[in-house]
């Protein structure tokens, strides 16, 4: 039976929920990230600063998940990126285009009413190891 491994890590917040920060798949190496939001691990508390320091902590928050679950920015293959305003698009994009390299990921970009803890900013990614 395929066994999905369970991926934590103290260097991101704890999950907020029933979920885990992570699941990776043994057979086909692939790894399912729980979307992050711009909480400090440390204090469980949302960053201050607006949307560009929340965003620059969701992707430090990502790349200690990747880190956990034996994988880099660059084996990520698809994100999905929530926003609580869409006006904030332009500022989160070209923080994201720091963070990752071409070929940039597949990404989908939805505009939501709210995301936990007042954040304005959430990122998702699946990822696979090499």
């Amino acid at each position: 039976m395929n066994e999905a491994k369970r991926i934590a890590t103290k260097s991101a917040p704890e999950a907020i929920g029933p979920y885990s920060q992570a699941l990776a798949d043994p057979i086909s190496g692939f790894l399912f990230c729980s979307g992050q939001i711009g909480l400090d691990p440390a204090t469980g508390s949302l960053v201050e600063g607006g949307v560009e320091s929340e965003f620059r902590r969701v992707l430090e928050n990502v790349r200690a998940v990747l880190d956990a679950g034996g994988c880099q920015p660059a084996d990520v293959l698809k994100t999905t990126l929530f926003l609580v305003d869409m006006s904030d698009f332009a500022r989160v994009n070209a923080i994201y285009g720091e963070f990752f390299d071409e070929p940039f990921p597949a990404r989908s970009t939805v505009a939501v009413a709210a995301l936990p803890k007042g954040a304005r900013v959430e990122l998702e990614v699946t990822a696979r190891r090499r």
